[in-house]
């Protein structure tokens, strides 16, 4: 980042292929630079995977064989294609990402790049010029939710939809579902994470039409409630999605979905969401499926099923470890979050140029390391260090954690979501049983088993197994951590975060707001201490009084 000229104020910063001049402020915000490397990998692949659908549809409604697509694969960055996609950005601040886009994705037709600042799209324009990328991306000065649902006609609709809003995306994906084409890619980023993680259930509901709680896996969890949102926006029109890729990272969330067209596999939603039923006590979990699906094979249709509702609810009014009660949240989307698959493909994308030189490319490669050990069919997870917590034990280590699992015939892995996390097919018993086993070898405190407490409900059970420790299982030891692989972020500024309080504001002389109100009600109540010292007409009474007005 630079400032250019003696008497001008512009400034130019760079990110890759793309540079940004503007004369002004700036929206640009340097954290981000992972999702937009991510998306750039992500287009690039799915492109590959679209045109290999459309060339076999092509082929299937001329009656030809299916040959080798792969063999003329021609497509090259930065150059206009008829048959190729079409983007929508829907809120592109500075253009940055539209600008990436054309410059660093094959098998592009045009790329929109709308906001409904008239200053915002003017400086599109401006660094398109700049960037010579005009024949393939349009500035648009409009509302998005009034653009998308004007665009909703089939010669209108977008191969791919980027919503990146500040927030919460919710208003937007009704138009999003609307506009984009059959099977199209839906890009969608939340920033809200304090809602979606569970510190305001109410305004959670209020927003994705789910209830979230605060557990270890709320990173997790937020995934799979806007992934519910989504997938019921896409529902009212006879629509479904498949989640290609859902990754948690820094301060925010980022969604991939394909979404189709289809009202008989709109039937199969009801059984892909759930409840969640929380101990409030040892914080153990179970999920309650809205409905279930059956075999039910007829001689004209041996893959016929049967829709039903499931019976529950799967815990008792009080929890088996502890006899705590239950806290209720959800519905969540309880299916698997990843396509391993495409996983794969964006690992090996990567590897290639020109994206192997992503500004961000080894802790990409890090991260979707992780996803692909992910089981992808056991939904949230537990941290060993809150399990220990429960039951006031020394923290067990995390490979020996793993091991006992896995020679006790169970599955586990980690999660991109968490550094500590045990995402495992066993049962909560289990879990119990292995720490049981471990407090033998390293006792817990008498005074910390009193009546009432889960440390006491929990341990005064026999083990129903014996785990052994001092042996590491072949696979406790994942490849990703083995090799030492970049796969969870630490916080790279001091004043990180969403919004502008990471945005570089260009051209602004003026303190950054976050780093303003910083310890801000602790520097007035000391500031007031001081100035009622020196002041002896005020009597203690009003001194309280004076303080905790300032602290409301």
């Amino acid at each position: 980042m630079e400032t250019k000229g003696e008497n001008t104020s512009k400034v130019v910063f760079q990110e890759r292929s793309a540079e940004i001049v503007s004369s002004g402020h700036v929206f640009y915000n340097p954290v981000q630079e992972f999702n937009r490397d991510l998306s750039v990998t992500v287009l690039n692949v799915f492109f590959k995977l679209l045109s290999k659908e459309r060339q076999k549809q092509k082929q299937k409604t001329n009656n030809e064989n299916v040959t080798d697509i792969n063999a003329d694969f021609k497509y090259v960055p930065g150059e206009r294609y008829e048959d190729g996609m079409r983007i929508l950005e829907a809120l592109s601040a500075t253009g940055l990402r539209s600008i990436r886009y054309a410059k660093e994705i094959a098998g592009v037709r045009e790329i929109l790049a709308n906001d409904l600042s008239k200053q915002a799209v003017e400086s599109i324009k401006a660094n398109v010029r700049h960037n010579g990328v005009e024949h393939l991306v349009y500035p648009n000065h409009s509302d998005a939710m009034t653009y998308m649902y004007l665009s909703t006609s089939p010669e209108k609709r977008f191969d791919v939809i980027d919503l990146d809003p500040y927030g919460c995306p919710n208003r937007f994906l009704d138009g999003a579902i609307q506009s984009i084409a059959e099977g199209g890619l839906l890009l969608v980023t939340a920033t809200d994470m304090a809602v979606l993680a569970g510190n305001a259930p109410e305004a959670c509901f209020v927003k994705y039409g789910s209830a979230a709680l605060r557990m270890k896996s709320c990173h997790e969890m937020a995934l799979r409630i806007l992934l519910y949102s989504i997938e019921s926006h896409a529902n009212r029109y006879g629509k479904y999605i498949e989640p290609l890729l859902s990754v948690s990272v820094d301060f925010y969330i980022r969604i991939f979905v394909r979404v189709y067209t289809n009202q008989y596999k709109c039937k199969f939603s009801m059984s892909k969401h759930s409840f969640i039923f929380q101990c409030t006590g040892c914080h153990t979990f179970s999920l309650h499926p809205l409905g279930q699906t059956k075999p039910n094979p007829s001689k004209s249709n041996p893959n016929q099923v049967k829709f039903g509702i499931p019976t529950g609810p799967p815990v008792n009014t009080n929890c088996e470890h502890c006899a705590y009660r239950h806290h209720i949240g959800g519905p969540i989307w309880s299916a698997p979050i990843h396509n391993m698959e495409f996983v794969e493909e964006l690992l090996d994308e990567i590897q290639e140029a020109p994206l192997r030189d992503l500004g961000t490319a080894r802790r990409l490669n890090g991260v979707l390391s992780v996803i692909l050990e992910e089981l992808p069919d056991v939904p949230l997870y537990y941290t060993l260090d809150q399990l220990c917590s429960v039951l006031k034990l020394q923290i067990m280590p995390i490979l020996k954690f793993r091991s006992a699992l896995l020679f006790a015939g169970y599955r586990v892995s980690f999660s991109h979501a968490f550094k500590n996390s045990i995402k495992t097919d066993a049962p909560p018993k289990v879990l119990w049983d292995i720490l049981r086993c471990w407090q033998q070898q390293n006792p817990v405190k008498d005074s910390h088993i009193t009546d009432g407490t889960p440390v006491k409900a929990i341990l005064e059970k026999s083990c129903e197994e014996t785990f052994n420790f001092n042996e590491l299982h072949p696979s406790a030891n994942p490849c990703s951590r083995r090799t030492g692989l970049s796969r969870f972020q630490a916080n790279p500024t001091s004043h990180w975060g969403p919004g502008t309080r990471a945005t570089v504001m260009i051209g602004d002389k003026k303190l950054p707001k976050s780093q303003r109100n910083q310890n801000k009600k602790q520097r007035q109540n000391m500031n007031f201490a001081e100035e009622a010292n020196n002041e002896d007409n005020l009597n203690e009474d009003e001194i309280q009084c004076k303080l905790i007005k300032l602290q409301e």
